[in-house]
Parts: structure tokens; sequence; C-alpha cells
């Protein structure tokens, strides 16, 4: 998965290479959400808080962007018109899977916790047996 860590916020001219590789950053984030993961635990929370920056990150270059309407080539336009259109589709199919994460989340931790009170019952019970011993 590429980095989800914050880049610095690109100029206009950047906006088309900013673009790609956020919509990149979102595709292999949501490979990362889907639904039949039922264990989260390769989640980590750097991966939320990067995922986070990066989403600020294109929505202050797509404002930068639409406040310097310098004419640019149509090519550029365009690539930066079909980008934008896959940025707000990764931002509908994250909208789509985020509800379902979080149940999977709070499930995982729910089974974390048991585990955790399992293992100290166990733990309690063989300290108490090592002392009658």
């Amino acid at each position: 998965m590429p980095s989800l860590m914050p880049t610095p916020v690109p100029t206009p001219p950047d906006a088309l290479e900013t673009l790609r590789q956020i919509n990149e950053t979102l595709r292999s984030a949501l490979v990362l959400f889907r639904p039949e993961r039922t264990h989260c635990s390769r989640l980590q929370p750097p991966d939320f808080s990067g995922l986070l920056s990066q989403l600020l990150q294109a929505a202050e270059c797509l404002r930068r962007r639409s406040e310097h309407i310098d004419p640019i080539l149509p090519e550029a336009a365009a690539a930066l018109k079909k980008e934008s259109l896959e940025y707000r589709a990764n931002l509908e199919k994250l909208k789509h899977f985020l509800p379902d994460l979080q149940v999977r989340l709070l499930a995982e931790k729910s089974r974390l916790e048991s585990a955790r009170t399992h293992l100290a019952a166990k733990a309690a019970w063989a300290k108490a047996n090592q002392q009658t011993l």
C-alpha cells in the first residue's frame, strides 16, 4: 500500500500528480477495507490518520485548483478532470465501506477484549496453582 503519510500541499501544476497519488492510495485503502476481511488486525491507527491527511491534502489541492483558473492545456485539463472524477468515485466507495468497517472494528475490539480477559483468567489460574504446588 502506498504511504498514507501526508506530503506538502501541492502547487497548481502539481495538482494532477497529487490527485493521481491520492487516488492510488484510496484504491489501496479500499482493498484493505473490503468486507470479506473479517479480522481488521492489519489496520493500524496511522493508516487512518494518514488517509485523513491524504483526504485533506486532496481537498486543499482541489480548492487551490479552483482558485487558480489559469488556462491550461486541454489535455491537462481533461486529465485533471478525469482524476477529479475518480477521486469523487473513490470517496463514494469509501463512504460506502466505512459503516461496515466500523462494525468490523468494533467486533474485533470485542474479540480482543474477550481474549485478553480469558488470558488474564488463565494466568491467574496458573499463578494460583503454581503456589499450591
